[in-house]
C-alpha cells in the first residue's frame, strides 16, 4: 500500500484571486464595494461594465496604481501590498492613455521597458522584434511614435506590455478608435497570446469584441460584481426571441401575432431559433423575397442592459 501521508498538498496558484476589496473615495464615493472574483489561469475574461461602474478602479488597484481602502488581491499568489514588486512581474498593463517617450524609436521604447524588469539588452531587443513582428510594426522600428498611425500606437501599448512576459495581461480598452482591419489583427494577435498560456483581463464596450475574444464574463454595476460567469452559458440560456427580417415586399406578408410589419422592406418576427424555419416558409410561400435574418436583440447586450441600470447609460 502507498503510504500518502508525507506527500505535499498541491496548491494551484490563481493568476488573480480578490477578496472583499473596496475602494472608497476622499468625497465619500464608494468606487468598488466589497467585491470578490477570481480568475483561473488561461482565462479570457471580459469585464464590462458602463462608466464609472468601477472597471478602471478595480484595475488600478490590481496594478497598484490605486491604493485599496480595504481586502485582498493577489497576483499570480502574491499579495499587492506586501509583495508589491513579485505582483508586479507578473501582470502587464495596456492602458486606454498612451505612456511611451514621443521622441523615441519604437525599438528603444520597448528595449527601455524591458529594461525595468532586469531583462538584458540582447534578450530585450529579441522580444522586441517579435512582438513588432507579430503586430506587423517591425517595419516602423525606427520611427518615433509622433511618425505612427494611432492604431499603431495602440499595438505598440501591447508590445510594451509584453516586454517582461507577464503571466496576466490586463486590457483597458485596447482597441478603441481604430479601424475594422486593425480590431481583427488585434483581436487574432490576442487569442494567439491566450492559448500560449497568457491569462487575460480585457475591458470594452465592444460586446462583439468580449464575445469573440472571451471564454468568461464578469459584469460590474455600481461598485459591485452582478454577473461572473463563462460567456457560453449567456448563450445557452438567453436564447434570442426575435429576429429582423429584410424583404422586397411586406405587403405580400399577412401580420398577425408572429408577425409586425415595420415597413415595405422590414419585418419583425416573434419567435425562437426552433419556430423561426415555420413562420420564414409562411413568409416564402406568400410570395416575398427574403434579403437577410438577423437576431433582434444579442443575448450579451439584452444580459448587460438588464443587469446595469438603465438611467446611468451614457
Amino acid at each position: 500500500m502507498i503510504d500518502y501521508s508525507n506527500l505535499q498538498k498541491i496548491t494551484i496558484i490563481k493568476p488573480l484571486i480578490i477578496t472583499k476589496l473596496t475602494k472608497i473615495y476622499a468625497n465619500n464615493f464608494k468606487a468598488v464595494n466589497d467585491i470578490n472574483l477570481t480568475v483561473n489561469e488561461g482565462d479570457f475574461l471580459a469585464l464590462l461594465g458602463k462608466n464609472g461602474a468601477g472597471k478602471s478602479t478595480t484595475i488600478g488597484i490590481i496594478c497598484s496604481l490605486v491604493k485599496k481602502t480595504s481586502g485582498e488581491v493577489l497576483v499570480c499568489g502574491h499579495n499587492i501590498e506586501t509583495n508589491p514588486n513579485e505582483a508586479k512581474l507578473n501582470v502587464g498593463v495596456v492602458s486606454q492613455e498612451f505612456n511611451f517617450p514621443i521622441f523615441d524609436k519604437l525599438v528603444d521604447i520597448l528595449i527601455n521597458q524591458a529594461g525595468f524588469y532586469g531583462v538584458s539588452k540582447s534578450l530585450a531587443y529579441e522580444r522586441a522584434k517579435k512582438y513588432l513582428k507579430l503586430l506587423e510594426l517591425w517595419d516602423k522600428k525606427d520611427n518615433t511614435p509622433m511618425q505612427i498611425s494611432g492604431g499603431m500606437k495602440r499595438r505598440l501599448m501591447i508590445a510594451k506590455a509584453l516586454m517582461h512576459e507577464p503571466k496576466m495581461l490586463i486590457l483597458d480598452e485596447p482597441t478603441a478608435g481604430v479601424d475594422i482591419e486593425i480590431r481583427h489583427l488585434v483581436w487574432e494577435f490576442l487569442k494567439s497570446l491566450n492559448k500560449s498560456g497568457v491569462t487575460i483581463i480585457l475591458t470594452t464596450h465592444y460586446l462583439e469584441e468580449a464575445q469573440y475574444l472571451c471564454n468568461k464574463l464578469a459584469i460590474i454595476d455600481h461598485g459591485k460584481i452582478v454577473y461572473h460567469k463563462p460567456m457560453k452559458e449567456i448563450f445557452v440560456h438567453n436564447q434570442t426571441s426575435g429576429f429582423i427580417i429584410k424583404v422586397d415586399n411586406s405587403s405580400l406578408i399577412e401580420p398577425s401575432h408572429d408577425i409586425q410589419i415595420i415597413s415595405n422592406e422590414e419585418i419583425i418576427i416573434s419567435t425562437n431559433e426552433k419556430n423561426l424555419g415555420i413562420i420564414l416558409n409562411k413568409i416564402l410561400l406568400a410570395g416575398a423575397v427574403i434579403h437577410s435574418v438577423t437576431p433582434r436583440f444579442n443575448p450579451l447586450e439584452e444580459l448587460f442592459l438588464n443587469l446595469t441600470d438603465k438611467k446611468n447609460a451614457n
